[in-house]
């Protein structure tokens, strides 16, 4: 379920951020008891809309996606912009006027979906995304290299050490990457202090998948 909100009320206190919030016309009170929901999910709009830079990316990527599909670039868009409402519960928008956070969570699908399917880019997908570290989670995620594409494995930024088996060490709080082996290699050779300065990614922590 995806609605609307107003914020009417803002305070600071030392718990985190408490807000009052209004959803306009609409009666979701018996809802929110029947199901017992106590957490939500919120994205900010500041009013802004997309930029000329997001809105390149997204074209970008869609004509990608259009010649490895065979589909009309305009008929790609399309099939897209279905499959982000579907995923998300966003209404239909346009490309011209939407905000600056939906673009970015759109031009963070495409590359998700591209990452999926294994859609060969123009261009690499680093330079695509409008989210870096939402990119890196979707390379570990599938298993994509996140300098080239390609097929890849998990890398250990923070290093396990010698002696442990990987296999049942905890490494939910290491920080990882995924990366070909032609990059896992150069990664090694290289250094990742340099690596990561080179090809412009780095490690994350990633608890679940």
């Amino acid at each position: 379920m995806n609605e609307v909100i107003e914020i009417k009320g803002i305070r600071q206190s030392e718990d985190g951020t408490e807000m009052l919030i209004l959803a306009p016309e609409k009666n979701l009170f018996d809802t929110i008891l029947d199901k017992r929901i106590k957490v939500a999910e919120m994205r900010l709009d500041d009013g802004r809309t997309i930029s000329v830079m997001q809105r390149k990316k997204a074209y970008a990527t869609i004509r990608d996606m259009a010649e490895w599909t065979g589909y009309p670039p305009e008929v790609m868009k399309e099939i897209m912009k279905y499959e982000f409402m579907i995923r998300t519960g966003e209404e239909y928008f346009s490309l011209s006027d939407c905000s600056v956070n939906l673009a970015r969570e759109f031009i963070s699908m495409l590359i998700e979906f591209s990452l999926e399917h294994g859609i060969q880019l123009s261009d690499l997908a680093i330079n695509r995304t409008d989210d870096i570290g939402r990119y890196l989670y979707y390379c570990i995620k599938h298993k994509r290299c996140a300098v080239c594409g390609r097929p890849g494995e998990i890398h250990h930024v923070d290093t396990i050490g010698m002696g442990n088996d990987r296999r049942h060490v905890d490494d939910s709080e290491y920080r990882k990457i995924c990366l070909c082996r032609e990059h896992h290699t150069e990664a090694h050779k290289t250094g990742m202090t340099a690596f990561e300065e080179n090809h412009k990614v780095y490690g994350i922590v990633v608890k679940e998948l």
